[in-house]
């Protein structure tokens, strides 16, 4: 177990160890101290073995304050100690004040002797009255304390008794009081805490008469689980009764794991072993009858599908008031569906905090090495806030040279990190049909920042029933609505989605349903190459290739090719050529002066011929359409 001061507790120290050092420092104290050390119990023991003035020290109540459990071992001579005894005062204190645990070890003495002050303890304080009076306040505070103490159930060592085995007891309680069911968060938490502060401020403090359901949503890799573990540390210790359910997606791909998911949410629930559920709905029962009357708080982490939420909490009915149930989903969809009262999109990390996180798993700093800065920069730029993706490619860089980090980079431009890749694609694999992947895959392509009404009427041209489809994607995070209506996405997912469409391995570019990188391209177009495959095609000409000219023979195969984005492309020869199935056309800086005779698109839904040569929309005869596609 890590010490408390790694793990988030607010101790500094797991134990306190009060004893009296002449009775058994070098013996059973020692003893009990190495097991501890070896469990990984991180405890405090004051070894000077000196008693410093009349008064217990400062340090040592600031470290009975600051330990999580204190172990007071009562032998035959501890109640002579007032140094032992203002310790066990100050314990019982913090028993009261802080829940500090408390856990007694009567070490060949009886509890009734310490209870009732008999017997050496009688004598001990008897003396103590002789020394500072009889109804001192001092002492009547040791009475009070050794009676408080002897009263909780503790360990009790007798010459009879195995000393290896009384200790294996202690060691292993006070582990199972040290296991408050904390999370590990992540190595480093960078904007945690302020994400955690910004999503609880407005239903923390509320009082509700219904159990409080909470919402955190976004696309994968984005934090949602992490965010909901820091705030289930931060918030569960409130609640006698608590579950954190971790990937339900993966962990409930059959019937029998969603009733094992059952039996785990109503052992940690009721805290009692549940050895048989025959199936789902009996499980669903037995949560609707027993949880009413316990105040919980319930995790479901990653949940993907509505026969998920049916099984866990399938109604708000099902749990006491004053339970708090988080659920994080990449499916905004499933948050309506159980009525949450609070809905959140976990939000990307803004560029410092991205820095910060890249620059631990790459420099095991905070801040970059001074000749990696600007190329730190550009993997930040490259990952769009995701900390998933700043955690993978920190560790991928770390120890690397300069040059490799150039190179790396230059290998992302257009081959995505595999381990990114799998987590986003989750997302997409998740969808319901080919419609919706279909209309996912097409925006990646073509339509991102454009008119959300508009890529609806060309989809539905299509046949993708686009107005449902796209309702789909942003429940899914995998498309947002920006300003004036226009869909973003982020560069990531796209990339991933171009990646789906390469192949893996990559495929040939003909064989592929859409092309839009500009060799790609050119090179089916060149060749003409282009089969049936083909749905889409994106060709911008920069630079060199300005006022490209393609043979439209290149489009005559693709027979299916619905959407074509061309910019500065002279297309020459017969126009007839290019699939009737199109239904969206942007052609920027059209080169005719007047449309093809032979140009009959009946389908189109939308088309675009932007920074155009037209000077007429009517059609020009066949005799002038040489000329005029050669100008």
């Amino acid at each position: 177990m890590a010490s408390s001061s790694s793990s988030g507790s607010p101790w500094t120290y797991d134990v306190f160890l009060s004893f009296r050092g002449e009775d058994t420092r070098y013996g059973f104290t020692s003893h009990l101290t190495e097991a501890l050390r070896h469990s990984g119990i991180h405890s405090f023991m004051d070894d000077s073995g000196i008693e410093r003035g009349e008064r217990i020290s400062g340090s040592i109540l600031q470290a009975i304050e600051r330990s999580g459990i204190a172990l007071p071992i009562f032998t035959p001579a501890y109640a002579s100690s007032h140094y032992c005894l203002d310790e066990l005062v100050k314990m019982m204190e913090c028993q009261r004040t802080q829940a500090q645990v408390v856990m007694p070890i009567f070490h060949d003495v009886e509890p009734s002797d310490v209870r009732n002050q008999r017997g050496r303890y009688g004598e001990a304080m008897e003396r103590h009255e002789q020394r500072l009076g009889r109804g001192s306040d001092r002492v009547m505070q040791w009475r009070q304390a050794l009676t408080q103490a002897a009263n909780i159930s503790g360990f009790i060592s007798s010459p009879n008794r195995n000393q290896l085995g009384l200790i294996e007891d202690i060691v292993g309680a006070v582990s199972e009081k040290l296991d408050s069911g904390q999370l590990f968060i992540a190595d480093h938490p960078v904007g945690v805490e302020s994400r955690v502060h910004e999503l609880t401020m407005e239903w923390l403090k509320e009082r509700s008469p219904k159990p409080l359901t909470i919402g955190l949503f976004g696309m994968g890799g984005v934090g949602k689980t992490t965010i909901a573990k820091a705030i289930y540390n931060k918030i569960s210790r409130q609640f006698g009764a608590r579950s954190f359910l971790a990937n339900i997606r993966e962990n409930s791909k059959h019937a029998s794991d969603l009733v094992n998911l059952q039996k785990q949410l109503i052992c940690d629930i009721t805290k009692t072993q549940v050895f048989k559920i025959p199936n789902i709905d009996r499980g669903k029962k037995i949560i609707q009858e027993r949880f009413p009357n316990i105040k919980a708080f319930l995790v479901l982490d990653d949940v993907d599908r509505i026969n998920q939420l049916k099984g866990l909490c399938g109604s708000h009915k099902w749990f006491c008031p004053g339970s708090v149930i988080i659920i994080t989903t990449r499916d905004l969809r499933l948050l309506h569906f159980i009525k949450a009262g609070y809905k959140y999109r976990v939000r990307e990390m803004n560029k410092i905090e991205s820095l910060e996180l890249l620059s631990w798993h790459a420099f095991d700093q905070a801040t970059p090495l001074k000749d990696l800065i600007e190329l730190s920069k550009e993997v930040v730029d490259y990952c769009g806030g995701l900390p998933l993706a700043l955690e993978i490619l920190g560790c991928c860089l770390r120890d690397r040279t300069i040059q490799e980090w150039k190179a790396v980079l230059s290998k992302l431009r257009r081959i995505p990190n595999q381990d990114i890749h799998a987590k986003l694609k989750i997302s997409y694999d998740g969808l319901n049909d080919y419609m919706e992947k279909d209309i996912f895959l097409d925006i990646c392509c073509f339509f991102v920042n454009k008119n959300r009404n508009y890529v609806t009427k060309i989809l539905d041209g299509c046949g993708l029933h686009a107005k449902y489809g796209l309702q789909i994607l942003i429940e899914r995070s995998l498309i947002k609505v920006g300003r004036n209506k226009k869909l973003e996405m982020h560069d990531l997912l796209q990339e991933m989605g171009k990646e789906i469409i390469r192949g893996s391995p990559p495929n040939d570019p003909e064989k592929r349903s859409r092309l839009w990188f500009h060799e790609d391209v050119l090179d089916v177009l060149a060749a003409h190459t282009g089969t049936e495959a083909i749905e889409g095609i994106s060709l911008k000409v920069q630079g060199s290739h300005r006022e490209c000219l393609i043979d439209s023979v290149a489009f005559k195969e693709m027979k299916k090719l619905r959407l074509l984005q061309l910019d500065d492309v002279n297309l020459k020869g017969d126009y007839k050529h290019l699939s009737k199935k199109l239904r969206w056309l942007c052609w920027h800086r059209f080169p005719l002066k007047y449309i093809p005779s032979n140009f009959c698109q009946k389908e189109l839904v939308a088309i675009d011929l932007k920074y155009s040569s037209l000077s007429s929309l009517e059609r020009a005869p066949v005799a002038g359409d040489a000329e005029d596609t050669q100008s």
